[in-house]
């Protein structure tokens, strides 16, 4: 998964953990909120990008 990424990817899912901790130090309840919604965000995301891709034929 990490090869995919590349050196931005991984830049970026640094610091939504580090942000995600940052939030949880101050409170759990509110960190697990915006990691669920970053979740399903990123469940939004694929999505759209397969049936885009679907769509030009190249998945």
């Amino acid at each position: 998964m990490f090869d995919k990424l590349g050196a931005v990817g991984i830049a970026g899912l640094a610091l939504v953990l580090v942000g995600i901790a940052l939030v949880a130090y101050a409170n759990l309840i509110v960190a697990a909120g915006i990691a669920l919604a970053i979740a399903g965000l990123g469940l939004v995301v694929k999505g759209l990008l397969n049936s885009l891709l679907g769509a030009w034929g190249m998945q």
